[in-house]
């Protein structure tokens, strides 16, 4: 999508590095969720978590809460 938008062409390789970065940066956060809330090793309940703090955080900066 951002490669569309921008008329960008990128190469396979940079597309899959891009991907690649950003996976790493999800099981990242989903680890440190997980340890942070005592479920280490609980990927589920840290992706769950994960993205409940992100949502939460956006509607805070959005004054929604």
């Amino acid at each position: 999508m951002s490669q569309n938008s921008e008329r960008l062409s990128w190469t396979f390789e940079e597309v899959d590095g891009k991907l690649h970065n950003i996976m790493k940066e999800i099981f990242k956060s989903c680890d440190e969720a997980a340890k942070e809330f005592g479920m280490e090793g609980n990927y589920m309940a840290g992706a769950n978590i994960a993205g409940f703090l992100k949502v939460a955080e956006a509607m805070k900066a959005q004054g929604c809460v």
